[in-house]
């Protein structure tokens, strides 16, 4: 038979004062202790309790167990780098990427490049979000954000009158939906991932502007420079670069804000955002061929209006590909003319544009020329030197995936302040000696409409430098 211990009321007694006064040194202990780890900029809390659940209670706990709560982790003031996978589910409905340039690929690949090259992990990578409809009227009119900014399935079961799919007219070969033939449309996901390339480049754009990352770099699609404020084209919905410079007014007043855009294409939505607005100066270098190549915008004599006039800037590069433009050209152009332009307007803020199917490796009718993923890190050590270095770049087009991926990890690193081979860069300018009037029969620029006379200087300057180098 079994016995059970019992103890005595007279020992219960005795046991009770104890076990209360050890309790009370324990608590004055524990408070003790929270107060130094508070002192030292540390949160201490007590868990006293299990997490409840519907099946057992939660009996007070003696032991009062604690957990030390390290303070956040600030971001390191680095290179800053944005990117979605859900960025990728903008595909064409017919589920072949190989017709479509445009695809999910890129940005994936890009990542995985700045994985294995250890780049990613030198830099601070940030949290990418949809951008608002109200973010995206900034640039676009309400009837595009609402046609292309809202998912039409949602519309469909709110019983909305209007049927954004209706707007589409094109069904592309493949069997799937475009707004045109080159710009594809997903049903289910294309609003979704053209809101968050837009709200991830102004969440990096922002960072970079308040001092808490010190450049950095946007893995984004689809594309955005050449939407216009009711047109979607060139496989872009939503002008990201444009937004976040219209938001960098509006919310943290930046008064001067240069634009560079290096696609090979002309950003024809850019220009437009911009055109009569002397407080952003855009800039761009691209195939033109007097006007016969996409969009066939950005003449050189579209130098803005009203105020504008003279901070709209167009390196029209025209005769085709005899022979294909390459570092040379971009460097000497880079050399004489964007950044004298550039220094004199000082801004406060750079933002890029950056397509990199000016790289070699692009078919003609996709680009064409013959650019070294190194030139482009060259061109972004350059613009690190404007703005107290806060720059940012954004991805625009760049279809090949071994060039895109060479000239995003080439500006990355450039970014993170590793050394480039500048001489080898600069070598390339001795080209032009030779050949300066066949030089100038291609390229095509118009700095006479520029309101300083420091900016009408440097035009005078620009064939003596290209002369000289």
């Amino acid at each position: 038979m079994c016995k059970y211990l019992v103890p005595s009321s007279g020992m219960i007694n005795i046991l009770q004062p104890t076990t209360r006064c050890l309790c009370v040194c324990r608590i004055h202990q524990l408070r003790n202790y929270q107060a130094s780890m508070e002192a030292a900029g540390l949160s201490v809390s007590f868990a006293g309790h299990r997490p409840l659940s519907r099946a057992q209670s939660s009996p007070a706990s003696s032991s009062f167990p604690m957990v030390v709560q390290e303070p956040p982790a600030k971001p390191r003031f680095t290179t800053g780098l944005v990117y979605d996978s859900l960025m990728q589910k903008h595909q064409c409905m017919c589920g072949n990427t190989t017709s479509h340039p445009e695809h999910a690929g890129r940005i994936q690949s890009i990542w995985s490049r700045l994985q294995e090259t250890g780049l990613r992990a030198h830099c601070e990578c940030i949290r990418g979000r949809k951008a608002s409809l109200e973010e995206l009227q900034t640039v676009h009119s309400e009837a595009h954000v609402l046609l292309y900014g809202t998912n039409p399935l949602r519309q469909k079961l709110d019983c909305k009158t209007y049927m954004p799919t209706q707007a589409f007219k094109n069904m592309l070969p493949c069997g799937g939906i475009g707004v045109d033939s080159d710009t594809i449309w997903n049903e289910v996901h294309s609003s979704s991932a053209a809101r968050l390339a837009v709200g991830s480049v102004v969440e990096l754009v922002f960072k970079v502007a308040s001092g808490e990352l010190k450049n950095g770099f946007a893995v984004v699609r689809p594309p955005g420079h050449h939407a216009e404020e009711s047109t979607p084209m060139g496989f872009c919905y939503f002008n990201s670069v444009a937004i976040a410079a219209k938001l960098l007014q509006q919310r943290l007043n930046v008064s001067k804000i240069l634009i560079v855009d290096w696609d090979v294409h002309h950003g024809n939505g850019t220009q437009q955002a911009f055109y009569a607005d002397p407080s952003v100066l855009y800039l761009s270098l691209h195939r033109y061929d007097d006007g016969n190549f996409f969009p066939g915008s950005g003449a050189p004599d579209e130098v803005g209006s009203g105020a504008g006039v003279g901070f709209n800037v167009n390196m029209a590069f025209t005769g085709g590909l005899e022979p294909p433009m390459g570092d040379a050209e971009y460097l000497t152009a880079f050399r004489t003319v964007v950044m004298p332009i550039a220094n004199e307007f000082a801004p406060d803020m750079v933002l890029v544009s950056s397509g990199f199917d000016a790289v070699d490796g692009h078919a003609p009718p996709l680009g064409g020329y013959k650019l070294t993923a190194k030139c482009f890190s060259y061109l972004t050590r350059q613009l690190m030197g404007l703005a107290g270095g806060r720059l940012v770049l954004a991805l625009e087009g760049g279809h090949d995936l071994t060039a895109i991926c060479d000239a995003s990890e080439a500006c990355i690193s450039a970014l993170l302040g590793n050394e480039i081979d500048e001489h080898s860069m600069m070598s390339h300018i001795g080209f032009l000696r030779s050949s300066f009037e066949a030089y100038c029969a291609y390229f095509f620029f118009d700095l006479s409409v520029h309101a300083t006379s420091a900016l009408q200087n440097s035009q005078k300057n620009i064939l003596a430098c290209l002369l000289q180098n």
